[in-house]
């Protein structure tokens, strides 16, 4: 028993358990000798158990990581479509019903004395001032059920606002409404930092050989730029066509029913530059037949399909933005600090000489669909003209999206700040020009107008989008940029929601200063940049996780640096090192008579 080796504590306990291995290799030596006395079995057992002659391990791992970029192609654009037909669905839904319930003849017939213009009030309230404090609750969101689940649970909610529509009372369009306002920031937050993740992955996917990605270390400085701006430029793309998916309901279904522009805008004397409010004088009844309830409830069910086609999107063709481990990394630093880190980014300069950029990005995409739309457009030629209107916005700034991908050759300020000078130019214009009511001949004019403020849009939201995640490259700090630069521009929705009764010359004034700013503090920031001023970066915690079970036995499973499960580990191997092997025998050893000592306790007990 003593040969020299070591023996099994459990063969010392059980002989029989000693016999029956010896017999097992007596047994297998034999098959192992015999094998030579039968032809060909020594050649089928080297075919079965030996390497494969044909096997390229290079081109399975080519393959491999090929079929992963594809992954994340197929990522972007379920997200970009996603998003284009829950923006779509949303906007169509609420122009349709709005435009119904302002009808005065829709509201007594179908709805009596239920006062469906203080619902609409306070559903556009509930919409519109609710995200006012979504910068508390936004990071948490996105720790606690991930990018990808903000996003699906975000789309959820949309759909909910749509079903609330069968049946139109207080008690389900407000709540509803409310709803869609929690649901605003974290959506496009997640969506942005949902992309911008992509174009990281895809990077390590197509450099999958260098060391630093398979070390899971930060990438040099500027390595993912390139796939953030086409990856931001294909989202905008897609989102803005959400402009034009709005409009197929006022085009296939409602525009049937209007009156003319003789009939609706037979009272408007002013329009553009001269007008004050939202369309002053506009007639009261635009609806020259009432719709059929079967015909509202097949459009209604149309857009639901819609919205739920949407949600399957995003939950079954989004894959994670994170591995499970980055996950846990992630919401492991504690609530405390999830809450407090927007607030501490804001220290940092690069975001508050953006801000009002953040600003101006809410005021621009506001004011083309009311101000710009009704006061100018609907005054001029019509209502049953303002979906071309919207259209021609809409499939401007989707193709435009495009002339971001020249940040890949251009300096990064120059889709931004071309963005910004074709708005100032067409906010001069328009401070200065006010179309004729009912004068067809201006339809060319406008339909060009909101065409170049496509371009503008385009330009501004995908160099935002971009910059952001050029400047932002660490995978902890991105969920929090973005919920920034969307919280600004949900609170200059809200601005703009405010200030619907100013003439529209103080309207086009706040537009253009803010603008002027927004340009200055942002050549500031670059001119800062340029001079390698230090900015003020909160530093992330570590993660608070317990070092149990399998998920931090190994370095290589833990994807956040300096955590407490690699520090013990490096501990312990540097322990072990200035022991010397003497000392490894030993701790070995030690361990051995421990394990030892359990087992004989567990088997006492």
């Amino acid at each position: 028993m003593e040969s020299g080796g070591h023996v099994n504590p459990a063969m010392e306990k059980d002989p029989n358990h000693y016999q029956e291995a010896v017999g097992n290799g007596v047994a297998a030596d034999r098959l192992v000798a015999g094998a030579g006395d039968v032809p060909g079995l020594d050649v089928g057992l080297d075919d079965f158990v030996g390497a494969n002659p044909d096997y390229n391990e290079e081109e399975e791992e080519r393959k491999y990581f090929r079929r992963k970029r594809l992954a994340v192609i197929k990522n972007v654009l379920a997200a970009s479509l996603g998003g284009m037909l829950t923006y779509g669905v949303y906007l169509g839904l609420l122009q349709m019903q709005l435009i119904l319930h302002y009808d005065e003849t829709y509201r007594e017939v179908k709805y009596s004395n239920m006062g469906l213009q203080d619902i609409d009030s306070k559903m556009l309230m509930g919409i519109n001032v609710t995200p006012i404090v979504a910068l508390l609750y936004t990071p948490i969101l996105i720790r606690f059920f991930g990018t990808k689940w903000t996003m699906f649970l975000a789309v959820g909610i949309y759909a909910l606002f749509v079903s609330t529509n069968y049946w139109e009372r207080y008690y389900t369009l407000v709540p509803s409404a409310v709803a869609i306002g929690v649901a605003i920031v974290p959506l496009w937050a997640s969506m942005g930092n949902y992309v911008t993740r992509m174009a990281q992955k895809y990077y390590e996917y197509v450099n999958y050989k260098e060391e630093h990605v398979q070390e899971q270390q930060r990438a040099p400085r500027g390595a993912y730029n390139a796939y953030i701006i086409a990856f931001q430029s294909l989202f905008y793309g897609c989102f803005h066509l959400s402009f034009v998916c709005a409009q197929m309901p006022m085009l296939f279904f409602l525009n049937s029913y209007l009156y003319d522009l003789n009939h609706t805008l037979c009272n408007v004397k002013n329009c553009g530059t001269l007008s004050k409010g939202m369309l002053p004088g506009f007639n009261a009844t635009v609806l020259q037949s009432l719709p059929r309830s079967i015909n509202l409830i097949i459009v209604e069910s149309v857009l639901m399909g819609v919205a739920f086609l949407s949600m399957l999107m995003v939950l079954i063709l989004c894959g994670s933005a994170y591995r499970p481990t980055e996950e846990i990394d992630l919401r492991s630093i504690g609530w405390g600090n999830i809450f407090q880190l927007p607030f501490k980014h804001m220290r940092d300069y690069r975001l508050r000489h953006l801000f009002p950029f953040f600003i101006y990005s809410g005021f621009e995409v506001l004011f083309v669909c009311t101000g710009f739309s009704l006061n100018y457009g609907v005054c001029a030629i019509g209502l049953e003209k303002l979906a071309y209107i919207i259209m021609a916005y809409g499939f401007s700034a989707a193709a435009c999206s495009s002339l971001a991908l020249s940040m890949l050759r251009l300096p990064r300020q120059a889709p931004l700040l071309a963005g910004a000078a074709a708005h100032a130019i067409l906010l001069i214009g328009l401070f200065c020009w006010a179309p004729h009511p009912r004068v067809l001949d201006q339809a060319p004019l406008l339909y060009l107008v909101a065409a170049l403020w496509g371009l503008g849009s385009a330009l501004n939201k995908t160099s935002l989008s971009t910059l952001l995640g050029m400047l932002y490259q660490d995978k902890e700090r991105q969920d929090f940029v973005f919920t920034i630069y969307h919280w600004w521009q949900a609170l200059a929705i809200f601005v703009v929601y405010l200030w619907s009764g100013l003439p529209m010359k103080a309207k086009l004034s706040i537009m253009l200063l803010t603008l002027v700013a927004s340009v200055l503090s942002y050549l500031w920031m670059e001119h800062k940049l340029g001079r390698h001023v230090l900015y003020r970066v909160p530093k992330i915690p570590k993660p608070r996780h317990k070092v149990r079970g399998y998920r931090y036995l190994e370095a290589e499973n833990s994807d956040e640096t300096g955590s407490e499960g690699e520090s013990e580990q490096d501990s312990d191997s540097s322990q072990q090192e200035q022991a010397g092997p003497g000392g490894q025998r030993h701790q070995q050893k030690c361990a051995y008579e421990q394990a030892l000592g359990e087992e004989d306790g567990e088997n006492v007990g």
